[in-house]
């Protein structure tokens, strides 16, 4: 968990107690990257004794600071009843810039994922403004990240599938998450295609149109192969075909927002999604962009 003195890292901290309550042996490592220092600071300062101590105090400062806030949060997660023997902390300078050392820390540490909380952003500023959070989303193609907005308080999860290689990635990890839990609900989501979605075609022409059929017939088949498949990665893990429902209903021309009005209305706050989809585009393509800029007071979990 990638935290520092704000808002978001908080919620980001309590959703990860609340995870805790259904995933089993949970263990967080707090993590938090001080301020860069110039070279050329660090080059005076090897001339200049003044300047070498004064370079010291910024860095004994800095220092200070991250412990300080890594202690709080330790403190907000033990008072919240995780034991402290769950909870590491780690600081650092930064080197190759905020989002890049989060990540190459993880894969060096081989986390299970990355968890931050989220800051949601509204009209113009979406184009222009760039978080640690959606840094970090971009750039990492191997961990897991767990992006928190709000304060979900659900226990079970909805994952999004669509019959891709990434969905499977997507339930792999879920399954992996919370195995050995037989009470959490799992729920996998498949929004069916149809013509609509691929081309601009007359809206008042009828459903049963021969391309309608095809694409809906690929549609069954694609989800008929890809159902035994995520079944037996959930019963690996020790969950139960009761506890594993397949729901597929029909969507929009925007997928991404027929699963976040699913969400809402069923009552989920902790979604799952694959980074790409069948048609294998980047992950802020058209339906995972649409999850994310929509789902709201929720929790993503975004697989690569």
């Amino acid at each position: 968990m990638p935290v520092e003195n704000c808002r978001r890292s908080l919620r980001a901290v309590r959703y990860a107690v609340h995870s805790a309550s259904f995933i089993k042996e949970l263990h967080f490592v707090l993590f938090n990257v001080q301020p860069m220092i110039s070279l050329y600071l660090e080059d005076e300062a090897q001339k200049d004794i003044k300047v070498r101590a004064e370079l010291n105090n910024v860095k004994k400062a800095n220092q200070a600071n991250a412990l300080s806030i890594l202690e709080s949060y330790r403190d907000e997660m033990t008072g919240m009843g995780i034991p402290a023997d769950r909870i590491e902390f780690k600081t650092q300078v930064r080197q190759l810039g905020l989002a890049q050392d989060i990540i190459e820390y993880a894969q060096e540490k081989l986390f299970d994922a990355v968890l931050m909380g989220r800051r949601r952003l509204a009209g113009i500023q979406k184009a222009f403004t760039f978080s640690a959070s959606s840094s970090v989303l971009e750039r990492s193609q191997i961990i897991p990240v767990w992006l928190v907005d709000g304060t979900p308080a659900s226990k079970n999860l909805l994952v999004a599938v669509d019959g891709s290689a990434s969905a499977l990635r997507a339930v792999d990890h879920a399954a992996f998450m919370v195995s050995g839990n037989t009470d959490i609900q799992v729920t996998l989501l498949h929004v069916m295609n149809s013509a609509r979605n691929y081309c601009t075609i007359d809206p008042d022409a009828p459903e049963d149109t021969e391309f309608e059929k095809i694409v809906s017939s690929g549609n069954r088949a694609c989800i008929d192969q890809f159902y035994p498949l995520a079944m037996k990665k959930f019963e690996q893990m020790g969950l139960s075909r009761d506890q594993v429902r397949f729901e597929t209903i029909k969507g929009s021309r925007r997928i991404g927002n027929s699963i976040v009005s699913y969400a809402k209305d069923k009552g989920f706050d902790t979604l799952v999604m694959g980074r790409t989809g069948i048609d294998r585009a980047f992950f802020m393509g058209s339906t995972s962009k649409q999850i994310l800029n929509h789902a709201s007071k929720s929790a993503l979990w975004v697989v690569g």
